[in-house]
């Protein structure tokens, strides 16, 4: 009986030292899950044209440039500016923002710039169904009118 029990105490020790690695390992997992996220989303692009007028803001976790009719600015990007911005990219379901339907049609008779927004993750590009400047659809809302925004140490460009 004594032999029994202390096989039982030795099963015992083991399982909770076994299922104490496991969840461990679990947990490190998660957060190497959650930094690959956080790294996925490479470059965010945003297009607006129309007749006489070329924008285009290009953001990585380090930088922003703008162009505006071929005159070029760039931005410094903090990483907490980043974050936000991926994480709002990362909400998405790039997979489907090409069938996402535009609100407003102004861009057809240049009422509008004509916007386009393509999100590089994972070494994809994934580009958005076109959708008028200032009026996105409602699912792009909160990532466009993040980055329309510059924000940064201005470093002109030549």
């Amino acid at each position: 009986m004594k032999a029994f029990l202390t096989l039982m105490s030795i099963i015992l020790i083991t399982s909770t030292i076994c299922c104490a690695n496991q969840n461990k390992k679990d947990n490190n997992e998660t957060k190497t899950t959650k930094n690959d996220k956080q790294k996925k989303i490479e470059k965010i692009q945003l297009t607006e044209i129309t007749r006489g007028i070329h924008r285009n803001s290009i953001f990585t976790p380090t930088f922003k440039i703008t162009v505006l009719n071929g005159d070029s600015t760039k931005y410094t990007t903090n990483p907490s500016e980043w974050d936000n911005i991926s994480r709002q990219a990362e909400a998405l379901d790039l997979s489907k923002i090409s069938e996402l339907q535009s609100p407003t049609t102004g861009r057809y008779s240049d009422q509008a710039l004509s916007s386009t927004l393509l999100i590089t993750s994972g070494g994809t590009t994934y580009t958005s169904a076109t959708f008028d400047a200032g009026n996105p659809p409602k699912e792009l809302e909160a990532l466009y009118y993040t980055i329309r925004q510059p924000k940064g140490k201005k470093k002109k460009t030549p």
